[in-house]
């Protein structure tokens, strides 16, 4: 059983040896051309196909399905009224935050989060709003108005 186990190994073809190798002369590469040369790889040829990175979309470092909205807590709305940034009077909306350089001025639209609590009573104008945040204004009795832009 033991004795059956003998390594096999195979010569490796060794490439313009003489015409009787049969990979003499030219070592199998043709003649003449940019492929018969050394050092030559033609990379993401695909025979005149179109090359895989030219069928593929551009994309880059775009994210695809970006929201431009922007969010604050009500936590957040709450510390910039203790800073005197925000008054009560105010009605608080994408363009005043904007304004006062709160959020970015990329953002399109506005959601207000539950995360916090709010002792006073506010006038919102927000496109979206959480469900926390929603019970947690009409406890403190603000104005929220939904505007859909």
């Amino acid at each position: 059983m033991l004795n059956s186990l003998k390594k096999i190994k195979q010569k490796k073809l060794r490439v313009g040896r003489g015409i009787g190798s049969g990979k003499g002369k030219t070592s199998g590469r043709g003649i003449k051309g940019q492929k018969s040369r050394s050092g030559v790889a033609i990379k993401s040829f695909e025979g005149g196909q179109m090359p895989l990175y030219r069928r593929l979309p551009k994309r880059g470092f775009n994210v695809i399905g970006k929201k431009e909205i922007g969010s604050l807590n009500l936590s957040e709305i709450q510390s910039f009224i203790e800073l005197k940034k925000l008054k009560l009077t105010d009605k608080i909306d994408l363009a005043l935050l904007k304004k006062l350089n709160i959020i970015k001025k990329k953002y399109k639209k506005l959601k207000v989060l539950g995360k916090g609590e709010v002792k006073e009573k506010l006038n919102l104008e927000v496109n979206f709003l959480s469900n926390s945040a929603k019970t947690k204004l009409e406890k403190s009795g603000s104005i929220i108005k939904i505007i859909n832009k």
